[in-house]
C-alpha cells in the first residue's frame, strides 16, 4: 500500500509547470531522477509484494523442499534489498525537497510530503517483510 501511494503522490502532482512555459518538470528541486526513482521504486514493489502475496497462496501447495528454500531466499534477498532501496529513496527525496525553492512549488507540496513520508514508512515495512522471511 505504501508503495502504490509513493507512485501515485508522484505520478500525480510530482511533474509540475510553470504558468509562462508548458515544460513539465519534477517538483524535488526540479531533478527527473527524484522523481522517477520514486515512480521506479514504487512501481517495482507493488509488482513484488503482488509475486510475493501469490507466492505465499501457493506456498502450501509445492511440495519440492529445493523450490520452497529458493522461493523464501528471494524473498528475503529482496526483502533485504528493498529496504535499502526504500532508505535511499527517503533520503535522497528528502534531500532534493530540501533543496527546493517555495517560489517554485504552487500545487503538490502535500504530494511531494507524502511521497517522503511513506518512503520513510516503507523503509520499517519491508524490514519487518525482510524479518518475517527470516
Amino acid at each position: 500500500v505504501f508503495a502504490l501511494i509513493v507512485f501515485a503522490c508522484l505520478v500525480g502532482d510530482g511533474y509540475m509547470s510553470r504558468p509562462e512555459d508548458p515544460q513539465l518538470y519534477c517538483i524535488f528541486n526540479h531533478n527527473e531522477d527524484a522523481c522517477r526513482y520514486g515512480i521506479g521504486i514504487g512501481v517495482l514493489a507493488f509488482l513484488a509484494c503482488i509475486f510475493f502475496f501469490m507466492v505465499d497462496v501457493y506456498f502450501p501447495q509445492i511440495s519440492n523442499t529445493t523450490n520452497r528454500k529458493y522461493l523464501v531466499l528471494a524473498d528475503l534477498g529482496f526483502s533485504g534489498l528493498w529496504t535499502f532501496l526504500w532508505f535511499i529513496s527517503f533520503c535522497f527525496l528528502t534531500n532534493q525537497w530540501s533543496w527546493t525553492r517555495a517560489e517554485d512549488v504552487y500545487i503538490g507540496a502535500d504530494s511531494a510530503r507524502a511521497a517522503i513520508t511513506f518512503s520513510f514508512f516503507s523503509i520499517f515495512s519491508w524490514g519487518l517483510l525482510l524479518t518475517f522471511a527470516y
